[in-house]
Parts: structure tokens; sequence; C-alpha cells
């Protein structure tokens, strides 16, 4: 069997290094951590990935130990690496400093690194623990300035620990790792062709279908497009009937109660649509647009943390899912995926290159907040000649493998993009307490920032009109400096702070990404800042912009 395993414990990118895996032309799939090793003997080698919890605890995810006799070679990512050296008579223990996102790995003599055209390079790091002592006959081929066992391996059995993660995108050199792993080590041939995807799709549509239609509640996103036309490429036009829903929420032209409550009005939306149009339900099936990410991100995996709960992903849709009444083509894709199938389907370029947008619309965009509360200086080490605060509202994120909800640091003076991200990175890494940090581009005359408080505020017309008065003013002067496709997404958020009720702070997130699961935060030019942060002042209700300057991890794309 020319396949490799990846052992889920429940980390944030299983399926993204099974992913990798194919791209390479192997075929992989994923099984749960403790799948039996009997059933695991035809694999050409094993993957363990990361996950949220700790190998210190006694209910952790464990592999079942005889993998570990069965000759193959194992890589165990993260978790995987840490449950490597416990398993194997190692020593794991908490770790001084936690890191999340990019570190600086000084690679040895490893057969991993050998292939590689440098010893040292940027990995991206996920954890709070860390191996201490690795295993006999185990020897160190790499370390960063906060870890010393950043890598192992005991050559002979072919047994080898990363505790960064090689599949995603910002580590560099990744994929020559994995492909080292995959070829070099496990021997595999190129023989998974990720073309037939379309008419494996279209082939499970018919499967699932049968002799049902299938109704589609359309966001005018990528993901709902693509999903729609390939229903309909799968089974006729008119077997697939679509609704666009105007959740007021749109572009121009407590997040969890948000998610929960859009996604339950949707199912509401469906049932009063089948009876408007007289449809028996057992006719039917409910069409979603739904992407790996979503089910990821919700705790889809058995061993998963929950980094938010999607809107296509609560408990009446899940129950639908369950009585088998929902279709989702696109599950198993990631955003660039979809985008190339919506490429072969023939889709325009501005609809299937459309930035990504969430489909409960800017209401996940706009804060709200029960209670007034003023900023508060920041008592951490800044750079010289800034200012910074902490801003009373919680974020999502996601740190060691599980969903933060912490705080926001806005500083005024951090320099250049780079210096701004570097000491994001510096701070999220070593504060726990905060999980992103946005740069301070613009205050009113006579609101200065550190006077400013959150006050009470709910989801209103008069809000949701500021919001998409500020997102369509985004948009159209990026679009006008040429950087819209340079940028892979750009939500613009809005906080309920400002120097009386009713003001308003606008929030940048520009990011690139390949896949939504991690993100860089986008450089931006300075002149294209200043411009968006003028603009911006100018709106009524607004006292100040933020440009967030966090990576994903720490921080999701999203603030809700």
């Amino acid at each position: 069997m020319n396949q490799i395993v990846v052992l889920d414990a429940g980390g944030q990118y299983c399926h993204l290094i099974a992913r990798r895996i194919r791209e390479l032309g192997v075929h992989a799939v994923v099984a749960d951590v403790s799948r039996p090793a009997a059933d695991l003997r035809g694999a050409r080698g094993l993957i363990i990935s990361g996950g949220p919890a700790s190998v210190t605890e006694a209910a952790s995810p464990s592999v079942d130990r005889a993998i570990y006799d069965l000759g193959v070679p194992i890589l165990g990512i993260c978790y995987g690496h840490q449950l490597l050296a416990r398993d194997l008579s190692g020593r794991v223990e908490p770790g001084i400093t936690k890191e999340y996102g990019h570190s600086s790995l000084h690679a040895g003599d490893g057969r991993l690194f050998r292939s590689l055209p440098a010893r040292q390079f940027t990995v991206w790091m996920s954890h709070g623990d860390t191996v201490v002592d690795v295993p006999p006959g185990f020897v160190i081929t790499g370390e960063t300035d906060d870890c010393k066992v950043a890598a192992m391996e005991h050559a002979g059995r072919r047994l080898f620990g990363l505790q960064f993660h090689p599949e995603v995108v910002h580590t560099e050199h990744g994929t020559a790792i994995y492909r080292t792993f995959i070829f070099d080590v496990c021997g595999c041939r190129q023989d998974w062709d990720p073309r037939a995807r379309v008419e494996q799709v279209v082939a499970d549509i018919r499967r699932v279908a049968g002799d049902r239609k299938v109704f589609f509640l359309i966001s005018g996103g990528v993901d709902s497009t693509v999903a729609f036309s390939l229903c309909a490429k799968a089974l006729g036009p008119e077997r697939v009937l679509g609704l666009y829903v105007d959740t007021g929420f749109m572009r121009e032209g407590d997040a969890e109660a948000m998610h929960a409550i859009i996604g339950e009005t949707f199912v509401a939306v469906q049932e009063d649509e089948f009876t408007r149009l007289g449809l028996r339900e057992g006719d039917w099936l409910l069409g979603q647009g739904t992407i790996y990410p979503d089910t990821i991100e919700s705790g889809g995996a058995r061993h998963a943390a929950k980094i938010k709960t999607h809107h296509n992903r609560v408990e009446r849709i899940q129950a639908l899912i369950d009585a088998g009444r929902v279709i989702e083509p696109l599950v198993d894709f990631y955003k660039d995926e979809v985008r190339v199938l919506g490429e072969e389907l023939g889709l325009p370029h501005d609809v299937v290159w459309r930035h990504p947008f969430p489909g409960p619309g800017l209401a996940v965009r706009c804060l709200c907040a029960e209670a007034r509360a003023a900023v508060e200086p920041a008592t951490i080490p800044l750079p010289a000649g800034a200012e910074g605060w902490i801003v009373p509202v919680r974020t999502v994120g996601v740190q060691g493998d599980e969903r933060s909800y912490s705080q926001l640091l806005a500083v005024a003076g951090l320099g250049d993009a780079e210096a701004a991200g570097a000491f994001a990175r510096r701070v999220t890494n070593e504060q726990r307490t905060i999980n992103r940090v946005a740069a301070v581009v613009f205050q009113r005359e006579g609101a200065a920032f550190g006077r400013l408080a959150v006050h009470p505020a709910v989801l209103t017309p008069e809000r949701i009109e500021v919001l998409r008065a500020a997102d369509d003013l985004v948009t159209r002067i990026v679009r006008a400096r040429g950087l819209y496709d340079a940028i892979w997404q750009m939500p613009v958020a809005m906080l309920p702070l400002g120097g009386a009720p009713g003001r308003e702070t606008i929030v940048l997130r520009p990011v690139n990404s390949r896949d939504g699961m991690t993100a860089d935060f986008a450089r931006l030019p300075v002149p294209v800042v200043t411009e968006l942060a003028r603009a911006l002042g100018g709106l009524p209700r607004v006292d100040a912009v933020l440009y967030d300057v966090t990576n994903k991890p720490p921080a999701t794309i999203e603030l809700e």
C-alpha cells in the first residue's frame, strides 16, 4: 500500500499534513491517533500530528505503542514529537517560554535536513510543552533559542520528531522536509493525481444525492458559489435550486452566540422557503459550501479543540448532517483548492478570486459590548518611543492548538511593518494573556487613544452602515492601488471604542495565506496605510484606526 497515514491527535493542522503529502503526489489518509497497530501494517510511513493536549496529562491522546515495533518510519510533529519522547523514555516538561509563530531553527546533520540549502531557517512553532531529554538512541538534530530539542531522530529505527510544523507554509523548506521523509525515508512512489478531483467530487455528489434534489442557501462568496456550481454540474440545473439570503450584514453593492444565531436563522429560512415553495423535505438535500477549516475550527476532529463555532456547524445543521440531509461538496478542500475547482468549472476570475467573506457577513466583524471599560496603559516593555494600551475587548486566537480568548494590545509608534511584526511575535510568545497586537495608525484630534473607552453597544443598522462604508472604502482604495490580488483577505472590523458612546474604532486586518489555516499579516506600503487611515478617519463616528500586525497563530484571521 503506497500511502502515508496521518494519525490525528487533534491538531488544527492535521489535515493540512495530509494535503501537503498529496500535493507531492503520494496518497495520504487521516486516521484516529489510537488506530490499532495491526491496521497500519501496510502503510509506507506514519505521521503523528500535533494536538491541543499535553502528553503530561493522563487522559491525553495516545498511540498504540505497538506502532513503534512495526518497522515503518514514523514522524512526530509538535504533540507527536513530544509523544515519541514520552513513549520511548524521554522527558517532556512545560516550556519556560511558549513559542507561537515564527522561530529560527539551527539544524544539525539530521537525515531530514541533509538536502536543504541552509542549516538555519525560519520554522513555525505552536507549543507550550517541550522535550527536555531525548529517548535512548535518539540524537538532537535541531534547536531554537527557546527550544533545545526542536528536532530529534533515531536513525536506525527511522523515528523522527519535529517540534515545529513543516506543513505550514511559513516554515521554510517545509515541503523539502516532507519530501525527504516521504521519498527518501519511506520509499513512496508518486502515484496520486489530484487533477481527478473534479470528476471524483461530481461522482460523490451523484452518489450522495441519489434521486433527491439540492436546495442551496447562497451567500455570494467563493465557497457557496463553487459548491452550487459543482452540484449543478453533477445533477443538472433542474435539480439544484439556489436562494440568495440577504441577511442585511453583507458587504457594500459573546462571537459564539453570533455565529450560532445566524446559523440557526439560515436553517429557519430554509424551512420557511420549503413551505412557501411547496417542497417536500424528503425529496431535497440542503447544500452548503462548507470547507475543511470550518470543520476543524469548530472542533470537528475527535481530539480537536474548538477555536470558533462556524455558522454552518451549529446544532440544528449538525442534526441535519447526522440525519443525512446535508450535502457539502467542498468539505475536504481548502480555500486555495476551492479556487482551483472554480477555475476548472469556468467561473469568472472576479468570483473565484474574491476575498473570503464570513457567511454571517459583517455581523461577526461588528463587535459589541455590555458595559463601559476604559483602555489601560500597557505595563509590558515597549519599543523606544512607543505607547501601548490594553484594549478592554477579547478577541479569538489559537495558541498551542487550542482556543484562546485574550486581550488586544494597541501600540502607537511601532515603526515599520517588519518591526511591528517582530514586536507582535515576541509579545504573543511571552504574554499568554495577549493574542493580538495592532498598530494605532489614526487618532482623531481631541480623542487621544489613551482616553478612549469601550462603550455599551449592540448590532444596529446604524453601526452596520458605518462598518459597511468602511469596508467599501478600504476595498476601493486597495483595488485602486493594485493590491487587491496581492492580499489573500482583508477583513475590516469595528470596535465600540471611542471618546464617547456611539463612537467607533476601525480595525484593518490584511493577511496573506494559502488556505486560511495559518496566515501572515500583510505588509501594506506606508503610503497606503496612511491613505487608508485618513480616509477612514473622515467617516462619521470614527475616532481611531488600528492595523492588526499579528500572524495566525496566535490570532485568528477574524477578530470574532
